[in-house]
């Protein structure tokens, strides 16, 4: 009773209410959880502050950024409609970017694919094969699956034979090494939104298409300009390269 009325009561000398922790400590090991209360009230009554304050948290330190946790990167891929909740986002542009994301190197580089045979197998929006509203539901469930998912592996570059910027976001790391060796190595800058984005998502069921569209885009001097995008939708049990 003598120890839940001095941790409630109006604030003390610190003299007296570290006198009362000593004796009743001295009462045995019942009493060490009375005595820890005590001390407490009285650390935090001699320095003015309230007890509410002894219930604050661990501070965070800010930045607070790692191999997979980069903010730029990270608002990046927000505009592109995925969020990384789990911090674990890997923007790749390079062989040795694969190593800092704990992936193998690619087994040939450069790879050379001719995806002419595959090309016809995917549907645009808009087709009799594929609505836009069929498209952009499966789009925005890709697009939250893959921000729930527990790491990003984000290949970056030009397709090949072009200066057309590129951006996989997917959830499977096993794709990323060979992506990275098709894929031409383009100048590493800043983080941006590309002008071709593809959402690889696997463990699901199958989906594959892809939508063109003509968008505004802001140029270095303030001006606007009309350019085409594409976004590439490709999902399934173990999506293949």
């Amino acid at each position: 009773a003598l120890s839940t009325t001095l941790v409630d009561a109006p604030a003390q000398p610190f003299t007296m209410i570290a006198s009362t922790a000593l004796r009743t400590l001295a009462r045995g090991p019942a009493s060490l959880a009375s005595t820890t209360r005590l001390l407490s009230s009285a650390a935090t009554q001699s320095s003015g502050l309230p007890s509410s304050i002894t219930r604050v948290g661990a501070a965070d330190s800010f930045p607070n950024e790692y191999p997979g946790q980069n903010y730029i990167f990270n608002w990046c891929l927000n505009a592109d409609g995925v969020t990384p909740l789990k911090k674990s986002a890997f923007r790749i542009t390079k062989p040795l970017e694969l190593k800092v994301a704990g992936l193998e190197l690619p087994k040939t580089s450069p790879l050379k694919v001719n995806a002419k045979g595959e090309r016809s197998k995917v549907p645009e929006a808009g087709s009799d094969a594929l609505s836009f509203e069929a498209f952009d539901e499966a789009m925005q469930q890709t697009k939250d699956m893959l921000s729930l998912s527990d790491s990003l592996f984000c290949p970056e570059g030009h397709a090949p034979g072009t200066r057309t910027g590129v951006r996989v976001i997917s959830n499977m790391g096993a794709l990323a090494p060979d992506l990275v060796a098709y894929l031409e190595r383009a100048p590493k800058r800043d983080p941006k939104s590309q002008p071709i984005t593809c959402y690889v998502l696997g463990g699901v069921e199958e989906f594959s298409g892809y939508a063109i569209e003509e968008v505004e885009e802001r140029l270095d001097d303030g001006s606007r300009v009309a350019v085409s995008v594409a976004t590439v939708v490709v999902a399934g049990e173990k999506p293949s390269f």
